[in-house]
């Protein structure tokens, strides 16, 4: 797609680029390792860095090791990602590191076939552990890099369209080079991620604007194409708080489907199916207090929580539910994986009751 010598200008200039502008100090680089630049890749993933930085240092902290992250339960792992989002992200990390464990004697693959084959896995993420880790020529994909060589090239249409990746795979073999390859992909990233930005790219700045399409014909924000946008759909669900004392009544989802694999409080697709619910396992309602609902957004739907507050008189024997329920104490936030909805809610529990907050919080 591009002359040799120019692959090979790009490629230089942007090498030079990162040595003076380039981060080289997140947490991530530093003591650089297959394992830890795994799990950085994987956390960035549709999330931008400043979020990273503290789960991730939370995550070694806790999980020194692949071994480490292998033998946690899923429950802590997912706690400990309550917030970043994308949850199968966090079941896929944790079903990696028990294979790692399992099949490599707890040492991180160092094979691309290998790797790309560790549950969540692409060739992008695979190409960028490798090569960011331990300097083997592979080129990467990412969305800062789409942008950089859709607009570097002139490259139409939406880059999930599989034409379109192919053509921007094909161009990101061509600029990798065999030699820096982690600094040039760290530089790709980083590029996209500052100077060629989804809007308002400073390309006054850019080390690529001399020889830069979009550029140089003014057209930089016809690239990358868009996806056709659609309306989002709207579902309701309607949200059961169970409170007795200080404890709340909790439930996990099931493994696989909508945050899978969290803990929630106890839903329902209509108000009169809670109800019916409510009748039906009899319980001694003392005070009940429709909350505030509020929008919670998918990438391909939008879902308002309609969440009501039951506090009973006693606490029942039990409650027919689809997994065991547990009781959880408004004192403090669980130590298990949380929705974000089920966070927020659980954090206005514990605002509505100041007397039992843990003072340590």
């Amino acid at each position: 797609m591009l002359q040799q010598q120019d692959a090979v200008w790009f490629s230089n200039q942007l090498v030079s680029w990162y040595q003076q502008h380039g981060r080289k100090t997140l947490p991530w680089q530093l003591n650089k390792s297959p394992y830890k630049t795994w799990l950085s890749e994987v956390m960035l993933q549709q999330t931008q860095v400043a979020t990273v930085i503290p789960y991730f240092q939370r995550f070694t902290a806790r999980f020194a090791d692949i071994n480490a992250l292998a033998q946690a339960p899923l429950d802590e792992v997912l706690h400990l990602w309550t917030g970043l989002g994308y949850y199968a992200r966090a079941r896929n990390l944790h079903k990696a590191a028990q294979m790692v464990a399992a099949q490599h004697n707890g040492t991180f693959p160092t094979e691309f076939a290998q790797v790309l084959a560790l549950p969540g896995v692409g060739r992008s993420t695979a190409g960028a552990v490798l090569s960011l880790a331990l300097g083997q020529h592979y080129p990467i994909l990412d969305g800062n890099c789409k942008r950089v060589l859709a607009r570097f090239a002139a490259i139409s249409g939406w880059p999930g369209d599989k034409k379109v990746e192919q053509q921007l795979w094909q161009l990101a073999e061509q600029v990798t080079p065999a030699e820096t390859v982690a600094e040039f992909n760290q530089a790709m990233m980083d590029l996209g991620a500052t100077l060629c930005s989804r809007s308002k790219p400073r390309c006054v700045e850019c080390p690529l604007k001399l020889k830069c399409k979009a550029a140089l014909a003014g057209e930089q924000a016809l690239y990358p194409g868009k996806k056709a946008k659609k309306a989002l759909p709207e579902k309701q669900s309607f949200w059961l708080l169970l409170q007795h004392d200080d404890k709340v009544l909790l439930s996990q989802r099931p493994a696989s489907g909508l945050w899978g694999g969290l803990f929630g409080f106890i839903e329902f697709a209509s108000a009169t199916e809670r109800e019916q619910y409510i009748a039906l396992n009899a319980l001694d309602v003392e005070s009940r207090e429709e909350l505030a609902g509020f929008r919670h957004t998918f990438s391909h739907f939008h879902l308002w929580i309609q969440p009501l507050r039951v506090t009973l008189q006693h606490a029942p024997v039990a409650v027919q539910e689809q997994s065991a329920p547990t009781w959880f104490t408004i004192s403090t936030i669980p130590q298990v994986g949380l929705s974000a909805p089920a966070k927020q809610l659980f954090q206005q529990l514990l605002a509505a009751n100041p007397d039992k907050k843990d003072k340590h919080l």
